[in-house]
């Protein structure tokens, strides 16, 4: 049978957790958490992720936004490929799409937090 949400969620290439955890700890790649801050606050967060909430993504990915998060410019005039993750995997698809509208290219859904961990990184509570 046919799964939509599964397609959608893995559409792309797939991901090494390993890898984007070795790129993230060596400061070659961004981890952004598209989840709200509540969520940040009861579940964790990756370390060395930044938490931009897809409910406000639209402002802090635009350039033209008085709310622009210029460590996204950084990463992406350095070159580095940004990862997101979310509780599921869904919004973090979604932020990708978005982020793209705005003209970041290396931009990847990593899934969830799960994924991070299964990679070898280290959550913080």
């Amino acid at each position: 049978m046919f799964n939509l949400f599964g397609s959608l969620m893995n559409s792309g290439p797939r991901l090494d957790p390993a890898e984007v955890v070795r790129q993230v700890t060596a400061g070659d790649a961004l981890l952004v958490d598209v989840r709200e801050e509540d969520e940040v606050r009861f579940g964790g967060k990756a370390k060395g992720s930044l938490n931009l909430p897809l409910s406000r993504l639209h402002m802090s990915a635009d350039p033209k936004s008085g709310h622009f998060d210029k460590r996204l410019a950084q990463a992406k005039k350095a070159g580095k490929p940004i990862y997101l993750y979310c509780a599921s995997g869904a919004r973090s698809s979604r932020a990708a799409g978005l982020m793209r509208t705005h003209g970041f290219e290396d931009v990847h859904n990593l899934g969830n937090l799960s994924a991070w961990h299964s990679g070898g990184g280290a959550v913080l509570r």
